[in-house]
């Protein structure tokens, strides 16, 4: 897990505190504006660039070498001259978007998706994202212990700060769960954070099932994030998290936005703020990176960590070895090949065009619009902008993240699967049936595609499951042959006893495990073999339903990780249905399952989502 920081006690906490209404209701976003005259964008003094407490945004503090652009930065070597001011006000940000004091707007996809109708109001101020600078890695839902999974969120109830970069979480969680906005009872909070914020209420409440939170709030209800609360030093009894941008790493993009009369008129100046950014923090992570394999700080490191501190605050950096440099280390830069997965990739899942339209469908279906009004990528020269300030032109490569040896297939059986699972659904059979079509199977490979790619730092299993009625046959007839089973009571209704005992046909895990240790073997019919060929059944269908999925995702030009799915065989250990009683509940048992896994921290190394 990354380095946690006190950071996030603040993160977000002015960023969106003036969207919650005062009486905890759905507003449309343009009753927090009010009536805004557009405005020209204004020619004179230093352009007024907006920034965030995000460390996305230490990256341009290091471009422009303070909030005023310092002699010898990046930003003034490529003639530019800006002066970067708070922005975590987001509806104030917006108002001066409109009204011209400045052509910049600094959020994320989800938040400009709820202003979307504000902003694309007029042709004028329609956005153009520019830029992305990182992913965020820093939030979570966190559940009662009655909570396995997102599956469970349907009619439950979820604290969220009204209008906050929770609401992109919580809309990408209940859709990876197939679930909607009227599936949960949601209770909107004013702040993200303290007295007024979803922790506490979580806290205070017992109804409220689940809540939103930063990482300290996490902390301080679960005691940590692969642990349960247990309700001393203020933790909540069985809290724990149930999802993570940790895992579900391609849900908040960070990005920077400019009008789309300013980015016209004035491209040249857009591409150098563009590749000054890119280049500090081309310079940022590599500084990050020397700190870490080193433990000694440079002169260099050690100044934009100060001015980090001194623009966010020491209450927010008390220190700079743990929070400034943990800060950078909790945010997910992507650089100049980041820029070209974005916004060029039209086979990523969590690119550009994706991410606007789950952005507009959460305004529209939540409230915040009545009309989808989209924004505009940009039309920038990669190569060019890579050269315009020195930065090393690197396009994406497509890498298998993930091990794929047989000892990390294993743990995907385990006690504790149950315990990693984020979200799951299923897919049923034929009897014995091997091959899976598009056709037939196509809405089931998309949700597996899109959870792939939204989850980028998370497993996709697919575990194969087997009817296990021969087995219980075969188990029954060795044991009789055997006479250590005895059979009383009539067809329908028969009754079972091991050597004298009661024997429960029910029970697949105490019967897997006598099967395993030979109780049944010798005779014919062998239960063992039985059993373990449709271990090998369900072990077949799960890799023919990764290679269907494979070529899927090919014919759709779908850029895929394959190491990232992984197929297993289950057998006979988990019915739905322990003992049919006929084909059709036999059928419920032939299936696959996709689970979405929490992966361990060292299955993937921390520069595997930086450039």
């Amino acid at each position: 897990m990354k380095r946690l920081t006190k950071l996030f006690a603040s993160l977000w906490l002015l960023t969106i505190c003036c969207l919650a209404s005062p009486v905890l209701g759905q507003q449309k976003f343009s009753a927090l504006i009010g009536d805004v005259k557009v405005q020209p964008v204004s020619g004179s003094g230093p352009l007024q660039v907006p920034y965030i407490t995000w460390g996305g945004d230490v990256a341009t503090f290091l471009a422009n070498g303070d909030l005023q652009t310092q002699p010898g930065s990046i930003y003034q070597g490529l003639g530019l001259s800006l002066k970067l001011t708070p922005g975590d006000d987001f509806p104030s940000q917006v108002k001066d978007y409109l009204a011209g004091k400045t052509p910049f707007l600094r959020g994320t996809v989800h938040m400009l998706g709820q202003a979307s109708e504000v902003l694309g109001t007029d042709p004028r101020t329609k956005p153009v994202v520019i830029l992305q600078l990182s992913w965020s890695a820093g939030d979570h839902i966190v559940a009662r212990s009655g909570i396995k999974s997102l599956n469970d969120l349907k009619g439950k109830k979820i604290a969220c700060q009204q209008g906050g970069p929770h609401v992109g979480l919580l809309y990408d969680s209940l859709a990876a769960a197939q679930l909607s906005k009227d599936d949960v009872q949601i209770v909107w909070t004013k702040g993200l954070t303290g007295p007024d914020g979803a922790a506490e209420l979580f806290r205070k409440d017992n109804t409220i099932d689940a809540c939103c939170v930063i990482t300290p709030d996490m902390l301080g209800l679960t005691g940590g994030f692969d642990q349960k609360g247990s309700g001393a030093e203020g933790t909540v009894e069985g809290a724990h998290v149930v999802n993570s941008t940790q895992q579900m790493s391609r849900s908040i993009a960070d990005v920077y936005a400019v009008r789309k009369d300013w980015y016209d008129a004035n491209k040249e100046t857009v591409q150098k703020f563009v590749s000054g950014y890119l280049k500090a923090s081309d310079e940022l992570v590599a500084d990050r990176k020397a700190f870490e394999d080193s433990k000694k700080m440079s002169d260099k490191y050690k100044k934009i960590l100060t001015t980090s501190q001194r623009i966010f605050g020491a209450e927010v950096l008390p220190t700079l070895e743990i929070d400034a440099h943990g800060l950078l280390l909790d945010c997910t830069f992507v650089g100049v090949p980041g820029q070209i997965a974005f916004f060029r990739d039209k086979g990523n899942l969590a690119g550009f065009n994706q991410k606007m339209t789950e952005a507009l469908d959460l305004a529209t279906k939540w409230g915040y619009a009545t009309k989808r009004m989209g924004f505009d990528p940009p039309d920038f020269d990669y190569q060019k902008l890579a050269s315009l300030s020195g930065v090393k032109y690197v396009e994406p490569k497509s890498t298998e993240r993930f091990s794929t040896d047989a000892e990390s297939a294993d743990m995907f059986l385990g006690e504790n699967l149950d315990s990693n699972t984020i979200v799951s659904f299923t897919i049923n059979f034929e009897p014995n049936q091997q091959e899976f079509s598009a056709d037939q199977y196509g809405a089931e490979f998309n949700r597996a595609l899109k959870a792939a790619s939204t989850f980028g730092n998370a497993r996709v299993v697919i575990r194969g499951h087997s009817d296990p009625t021969k087995t219980l046959l075969d188990l029954v007839k060795a044991g009789m042959a055997k006479g250590i089973i005895r059979q009383t009571g009539k067809p329908g209704d028969y009754k079972y006893f091991y050597q004298g005992k009661p024997l429960d046909l029910n029970n697949m895990k105490d019967l897997v495990d006598m099967i395993g240790k030979g109780a049944f073997s010798g005779g014919t019919p062998d239960p063992a073999v039985t059993m373990q060929a449709a271990m090998n059944l369900s072990k077949s269908r799960a890799d023919k339903v990764k290679e269907a999925l494979t070529s899927y995702a090919t014919s759709l030009g779908v850029t895929f990780d394959a190491s990232q799915i992984t197929p297993v065989g289950a057998g006979v250990m988990e019915p739905v249905i322990a003992k049919p009683k006929n084909i059709d509940e036999a059928k419920e048992n032939m299936r696959v399952e996709f689970r979405i896994v929490k992966v361990d921290a060292e299955s993937i190394a921390p520069g595997d989502f930086d450039f």
